[in-house]
């Protein structure tokens, strides 16, 4: 996996975090750089985080899988995908309309939003990345997103979050196609 597909990886999986800050920003009569680092912090961290402990998990039974690891790899950015352009479409947007930036809701709100990147750490584990820089790319790309989103929502509103939920679950699929396409021997 090269440096562009990881930095697209990294992107698709802050879109959930992106979105979530455009939210908190919305609900904060002035955002402060405290609430932007906050955010970022958060959301970068378990993005961060996570995906070292989904490649443990898939590193641990990858010689029992290596010959479908492609298929694999696929299927969870498809599935990461797909579930993500459906709770953009069809979320309740209450629940990131809170203005709460403290340690409990945002702990809850990072784990949530770093789910994906748990099953990307397996699907890395398959691939045999580097998961140090992979986790280092994901979370400093996160934190930037996160920290921007926040602003973002308290200048310009709402039309960012759903818009980018969507173009995050679009470039997962696409880059599962692309793994996908690659061991098949369709792309070089």
């Amino acid at each position: 996996m090269g440096a562009t597909e990881l930095i697209l990886i990294a992107i698709g999986l802050a879109m959930d975090a992106f979105a979530v800050s455009v939210g908190k920003g919305l609900t904060v009569d002035k955002v402060t750089p405290r609430h932007a680092i906050s955010a970022g912090v958060w959301f970068g961290g378990f993005q961060a985080l996570m995906p070292i402990v989904g490649y443990m998990l898939g590193h641990s039974f990858q010689h029992v899988v290596s010959s479908i690891d492609h298929w694999i790899a696929f299927a969870l950015l498809l599935l990461i995908g797909l579930n993500m352009i459906r709770e953009t479409l069809w979320a309740d947007d209450k629940e990131s309309h809170d203005s709460d930036f403290g340690p409990r809701k945002m702990f809850v709100m990072a784990v949530a939003t770093s789910i994906d990147a748990l099953t990307i750490g397996i699907t890395l584990a398959f691939l045999n990345v580097n998961i140090w820089l992979a986790a280092a790319v994901i979370g400093l790309i996160t934190f930037a997103l996160s920290a921007m989103g926040v602003i973002l929502g308290s200048r310009f509103g709402a039309k960012f979050g759903s818009k980018a939920g969507i173009l995050g679950g679009v470039v997962l699929i696409a880059l599962g196609v692309k793994i996908l396409l690659e061991h098949l021997g369709v792309i070089a």
